[in-house]
């Protein structure tokens, strides 16, 4: 009885560990498909940190966030529905026991601040990131070891076609929102937000307190120092650091900026409170830009001169890159300095627009996306152009829910009306002909009986 009672036990766990596993893993993978870019900028983030930029190629960040995403994702699904047990459990436990030392290096010397496991649309604080990863790295021990009473779903013969159509699907789905933009904004730059909103303090709200200290060099010697103590001018500046003292209340929005490049001016306040339209060109690196619809910019902002739009490119590149992009693209737009993180949370592509009006966003493009001449036939404001575009995620997430889901219910239908029926049948009968060969045998034994030698 107690043997029972802990085979239920230890099958429950297991179970419940499975579950817990499955839907982190679906949800951390399902984010990071959705926003590529995105999984790209933190894994350069980490290359950065620990000082091997210089390793690897150019492409490797991209990649590696495609292949996480859609690693993750495929784990979380297999886990939630009991295939692939060997496979799946050993590939959750080898993330897990890579991550959770990591994060807890993360937490002890921060040197990235949002490790990014799930994306934009979750961040959790270094510590907070760690204790999560000790409970799933319970979790991922306990199905490893007792994998065996995990309860499977559908059978192994279309198990296969989970694994297939899922890999397919996250697959399509992250160059989907690479070649576009996210299906799904979870920035504080979505469209529909107002930037001086994002930008405020709540009254009464406290800021967060930092402390930066500088490593500066004099005579062969490093020596740290604050504000407060900072030395003089023999000493050579070496590196800097900032360090949080002490949380507080951070707007959304904390470093959007808009500086002119030809004047030095702070031209934040006029963008942002024109009650007229204003086009953003967003080039985070102008050097590293798609000029391949550089004829289509150059319309836009003629368009915008024409009807007395304002048009800005914003980037974070040196003059020198700007004047040759001027050089190559024949550009005569204005160009604003902004801060380079700050432009790549405000549009995911290199280069995007952006159309604003007094401050919201109204609508958000990717460089393959970029409104053209015939959808630019008129003012803005007599166009469904210059409207905010609709955007509504529960409708998204239920778009693509269908798109995932409906498949697989077809598979489960498969599983269960033909193949497990067939099965159940092969079964009956198999029993059925055991049983007529013991009978016939029985019989042929009280033959010999009644017919003694």
């Amino acid at each position: 009885m107690k043997v029972e009672n802990l085979n239920i036990i230890l099958k429950v766990w297991t179970n419940v560990c499975r579950f817990l596993l499955a839907f982190a893993f679906i949800f951390s993978g399902f984010v990071k498909a959705v926003d590529p870019l995105g999984s790209q900028y933190k894994i350069q983030d980490y290359l950065e940190a620990f000082g091997m930029t210089s390793w690897l190629p150019s492409f490797f960040p991209i990649l590696a966030a495609i292949l996480l995403s859609a690693l993750e994702f495929s784990v979380g699904v297999c886990m939630f529905f009991g295939i692939r047990k060997t496979v799946t459990t050993t590939l959750a436990l080898l993330i897990m026991v890579f991550m959770t030392p990591l994060t807890l290096y993360l937490a002890l010397e921060n040197p990235v601040s949002d490790c990014g496991c799930f994306g934009d649309a979750w961040v959790l604080t270094n510590w907070e990131t760690f204790g999560k990863n000790i409970v799933l790295l319970i979790a991922a021990i306990s199905t490893f070891r007792w994998k065996k009473l995990i309860l499977r779903f559908i059978t192994a013969k279309t198990e296969w076609l989970v694994s297939l159509y899922t890999i397919l699907f996250v697959f399509s789905l992250s160059f989907y929102c690479l070649a576009h933009l996210p299906i799904l904004d979870f920035r504080p730059y979505k469209i529909g937000k107002s930037i001086p909103e994002g930008m405020a303090m709540p009254e009464g709200a406290k800021p967060s307190v930092y402390e930066t200290t500088f490593v500066l060099e004099k005579d062969g010697v490093r020596k740290e120092f604050t504000l407060e103590n900072y030395p003089d001018s023999t000493w050579t500046f070496v590196d800097t650091r900032t360090v949080l003292k002490e949380k507080g209340y951070e707007p959304p929005i904390h470093d959007f900026s808009l500086v002119e490049q030809a004047t030095d001016e702070d031209i934040t306040d006029d963008v942002l409170t024109d009650m007229n339209y204003t086009f953003l060109l967003v080039a985070h690196r102008i050097e590293n830009a798609d000029d391949s619809n550089i004829d289509l910019i150059n319309e836009i902002y003629d368009y915008s001169v024409e009807n007395g739009y304002r048009f800005y490119c914003l980037t974070s590149s040196p003059d020198e890159e700007i004047e040759i992009w001027r050089d190559k693209t024949g550009a005569e737009y204005p160009f604003c300095m902004v801060d380079d993180i700050t432009l790549k949370t405000m549009v995911r592509s290199n280069p995007g627009l952006m159309l604003i009006r007094n401050g919201v966003i109204l609508n958000k493009w990717n460089d393959a996306d970029l409104p053209d001449e015939y959808e630019l036939s008129g003012k803005l404001e007599s166009l469904a152009l210059g409207k905010q575009k609709q955007v509504s995620d529960g409708r998204t997430i239920g778009y693509v829910f269908l798109w995932f889901a409906v498949p697989l219910l077809l598979v489960l239908g498969l599983d269960v009306l033909v193949i497990k029926r067939r099965e159940k049948k092969s079964e009956a009968l198999r029993r059925r002909n055991a049983r007529l060969i013991r009978e016939s045998a029985l019989n042929q034994e009280e033959s010999k009986d009644d017919n003694p030698v």
